[in-house]
């Protein structure tokens, strides 16, 4: 019924609700759509350790695509398939944007561990609360492949939720160093807003929607559908053949919506919007 179909989705606050669980609903919907012929699978900026837990409980047939494109993972291998490395020095990169904003938290993302490079507590309890292993690196010798830097505004606590809370002297900072980046490494260095604390770097080129289209292309599907909620989502949700966002969402204004994250809104898709797509 759904052999046609590629079914990409964001996992915060899209196929999760804002308390980080899984909707019932989203999960026995996938089922069914697997069941049915389709194909499924997570198209997230998490990492392979921040992934871990929800590849345990979410029915996939597709390598997950994490890191914000950059990086295909087979999960029933534990493996990567595919990955974008970011072509800069990492030392002399992590080196320039701790010495330019001191005031940031970076932290490496790699396939093992999440890597910070001084002490914190609520990074500790955050990683560890969403399931990540986590260490502190060395700007000498970081993990390979290089596939994402995150910097962040603030630790107010180790709740995702308080991701998505920021004040304007934030703001302005997270811009001031986007900006820079941009300047100083556009030719190497995509920028994606995760949401309002975070912001993620990765390798020029890479996004969500690329690597959805080159999936889609190596499976042979006639027709890609993403599900997204944030602004890292936005081209990914522009370049689909379809596209859906949770009324919730921050990018809800933009996008034809479902039901909030919370109530299933990836179920809903699969339940409601595919069938009437196909009809």
């Amino acid at each position: 019924m759904y052999s046609d179909i590629l079914l990409t989705v964001d996992y915060d606050r899209t196929l999760t609700g804002t308390d980080s669980k899984i909707p019932q609903a989203n999960l026995e919907a996938i089922e069914y759509f697997i069941a049915n012929g389709g194909t499924f699978t997570v198209n997230t900026g998490r990492s392979v350790p921040m992934s871990r837990r929800f590849m345990e409980k979410v029915p996939t047939n597709a390598p997950l695509l994490l890191y914000n494109g950059s990086a295909w993972y087979d999960a029933g291998k534990k493996q990567l398939v595919k990955s974008y490395p970011i072509s800069l020095n990492a030392g002399e990169m992590l080196r320039e944007l701790i010495h330019r904003f001191p005031k940031l938290w970076l932290e490496v993302q790699g396939v093992e561990h999440h890597y910070l490079f001084r002490e914190n507590r609520i990074w500790e309890e955050y990683c560890t609360k969403c399931g990540a292993s986590w260490a502190y690196g060395d700007l000498d010798a970081v993990e390979q492949p290089f596939l994402k830097v995150a910097f962040y505004s603030n630790y107010e606590d180790a709740r995702v939720s308080s991701m998505y809370r920021v004040v304007p002297e934030e703001m302005a900072r997270m811009q001031e160093a986007m900006d820079w980046v941009a300047e100083n490494w556009g030719d190497k260095i995509e920028i994606f807003r995760a949401c309002p604390r975070i912001v993620d770097l990765h390798a020029r080129g890479c996004s969500k929607l690329r690597s959805a289209r080159d999936l889609q292309a190596a499976l042979g599907k006639k027709i890609l559908i993403c599900v997204g909620d944030a602004e890292n989502d936005i081209g990914m949700l522009q370049g689909a053949d379809y596209a859906f966002c949770p009324a919730d969402g921050i990018v809800a204004d933009r996008f034809p919506n479902v039901c909030p994250c919370s109530e299933g809104a990836v179920a809903q898709v699969i339940r409601e919007k595919i069938p009437a797509i196909l009809d």
